[in-house]
């Protein structure tokens, strides 16, 4: 993951800044396994982003595979296990059509 930038100038993706908050605090264990993210109006509020800043945030973390959503209930981190099961299972040979 890029690291912020030194230079105040530099350009920088305000989602990032959300991005990296969120992926700090769990690699650290803040916010474990099975337990829900901050919504995008909690994190709105702590950042002073738009929603559309923390939704992209939100979205890159569950195109990683670190976080699911689930409708109606929020958003929640996936167990470091269940990822690496699910990439086995992408590895896995399929058998052919032929």
């Amino acid at each position: 993951m890029p690291e912020s930038p030194l230079d105040p100038h530099t350009p920088y993706a305000p989602y990032m800044r959300v991005l990296e908050a969120l992926t700090a605090e769990i690699k650290a264990g803040t916010i474990g396994p099975g337990e829900r993210v901050p919504s995008e109006a909690e994190l709105c509020a702590r950042f002073k982003v738009a929603r559309e800043t923390a939704r992209r945030a939100v979205r890159v973390l569950r195109e990683q595979g670190v976080v699911r959503t689930e409708w109606g209930r929020g958003t929640f981190v996936v167990d470091p296990a269940e990822r690496e099961d699910e990439h086995q299972d992408d590895e896995r040979p399929r058998p052919s059509d032929g």
